[in-house]
């Protein structure tokens, strides 16, 4: 297969993630297939694609792209429930939540259905590539496309080749991801690839200063960004992220490495218990994220 023969792309999940790539693919003038379990998950990546934080009419206020290609943008995404329509694509990308085995039982199906030279990518942001791999019967198409949040912002592609992923598929999502506007960078396959080892690392000791009360969440966050410069503190980060997402990283690479620096920090775990997965806005369903929980205002 060659770059020119994407023409079709699936995205398997319209969460906070999902949702934004599809939008990202469909502005760089893909057809998109969307997939989730209900409609309603759906519905709502639709109105986060169009009118979220980061969605078209954004896009539109910056100048970034003219009122009329809002729903030229959109009409090329098609949300469905039916798994079976990504027999159209080309390239399939999976952004579903971190369990290993909710992932390996979609490969095995979305595997049965596209065509044999389709690329399926994951958008984990930690598990091995190579585990994944095993639930597919061609592994030298499948590799890490590893995403960032929010993903019509955040330019850069962490590319994870697993054991077996063959070198044109390397170079296909190396060519797809610059034909998105992003920046590719490869990592080599482990727990946690380099990005989400080291973010989870600083984000979890963010978490334990502020339960050994050296400081609060609001001046962790100050001090972060004025010391260092940072455009967010750790816990808004974490809030923007997912705090399910932050728990699954760090429970997975202890558990693959049993490196003590990976042990999930008690209060994010308690609040993850409690429903607390994050930002609503992007995150549907949830109560909130540290600064709701912890009652601090926001700046607007």
């Amino acid at each position: 297969m060659k770059i020119e023969d994407i023409k079709v792309i699936g995205v398997i999940g319209a969460g906070v993630m999902g949702h934004g790539i599809a939008q990202v693919c469909a502005r760089s003038g893909y057809k998109v297939i969307l997939v989730d379990v209900k409609d309603e998950f759906l519905k709502k990546a639709m109105e986060l694609i169009k009118s979220g934080p980061f969605g078209l009419t954004r896009l539109v206020e910056k100048g970034k792209i003219k009122p009329e290609q809002v729903d030229e943008i959109i009409s090329r995404i098609k949300p469905t429930t039916d798994l079976n329509e990504l027999k159209e694509a080309q390239y399939v990308i999976e952004a579903i939540p971190e369990d290993p085995e909710l992932k390996k039982k979609v490969f095995k199906q979305v595997d049965e259905i596209v065509p044999p030279e389709t690329i399926i990518a994951s958008n984990t942001s930690s598990i091995m590539i190579t585990e994944l791999a095993t639930a597919v019967k061609k592994p030298e198409k499948f590799i890490g496309m590893h995403w960032f949040n929010p993903p019509p912002v955040m330019r850069l592609i962490e590319v994870v080749r697993g054991a077996l992923t063959s070198d044109e598929t390397f170079n296909i999502t190396v060519e797809l991801s610059k034909k998105l506007d992003k920046v590719p960078i490869e990592a080599n396959d482990g727990p946690g690839f380099f990005t989400s080892r080291f973010i989870a690392n600083w984000l979890s000791e963010a978490i334990r200063l502020f339960e050994q009360g050296i400081a609060g969440i609001k001046e962790i966050d100050d001090m972060c960004k004025m010391a260092f410069g940072f455009p967010m503190g750790p816990f808004e980060l974490s809030d923007l992220i997912g705090l399910d997402t932050l728990l699954h990283v760090c429970d997975y690479v202890y558990d693959k490495t049993k490196d003590s620096r990976y042990l999930a920090p008690l209060t994010l775990r308690k609040l993850v218990t409690a429903g607390f997965l994050g930002d609503p806005r992007t995150k549907p369903g949830s109560r909130g994220g540290f600064y709701d929980y912890f009652k601090i205002q926001k700046k607007k």
